[in-house]
């Protein structure tokens, strides 16, 4: 899985407002503290208020808060935002593909990764990054040393 720098960025601009709280901060506030293009950041958010996972304000006292609470939003719910489905096959989901002869037991091999990645990703919430907590399953696999290996 590949995570693009949009999906990175809506992570990071997600979590920072999580650490608000109730209080609502502005794209430029986020922007400044995550590095994060401020023009890029707007199109972000507007993705996120459309996802229902962001809300906004205008005005003196506006800017962006969580639609809900951040123990509520899991990292899936804002990648799904941004980038569709967490794992597809050319653009379908796995259990619509249909392989035959020696390919046929690939389509549980794309199933069983798109579990593996909904465990991870619907597994870690808002709170759990906002707060430098991840959950012990997540921050034990984090840990495995072939968790780092790069191939």
């Amino acid at each position: 899985m590949r995570i693009s720098a949009k999906a990175d960025y809506a992570v990071r601009a997600a979590v920072e407002l999580a650490t608000a709280g109730d209080e609502s901060l502005t794209a430029e506030v986020v922007a400044a503290r995550q590095n994060i293009p401020v023009q890029f950041l707007q199109k972000i958010f507007h993705e996120l208020r459309r996802a229902r996972l962001v809300v906004s304000q205008r005005g003196r006292e506006g800017g962006h808060r969580l639609a809900r609470p951040a123990d509520q939003i899991s990292v899936a719910d804002v990648l799904r935002a941004i980038e569709g489905p967490l794992a597809d096959v050319r653009g379908e989901s796995p259990e619509s593909i249909h392989y035959i002869g020696s390919a046929e037991p690939l389509q549980d091999v794309w199933i069983a990764l798109r579990t593996n990645i909904r465990s991870v990703l619907e597994g870690v919430t808002l709170a759990d990054l906002a707060n430098r907590r991840l959950p012990k399953r997540i921050a034990t696999l984090a840990r495995e040393p072939e968790s780092w290996v790069t191939r």
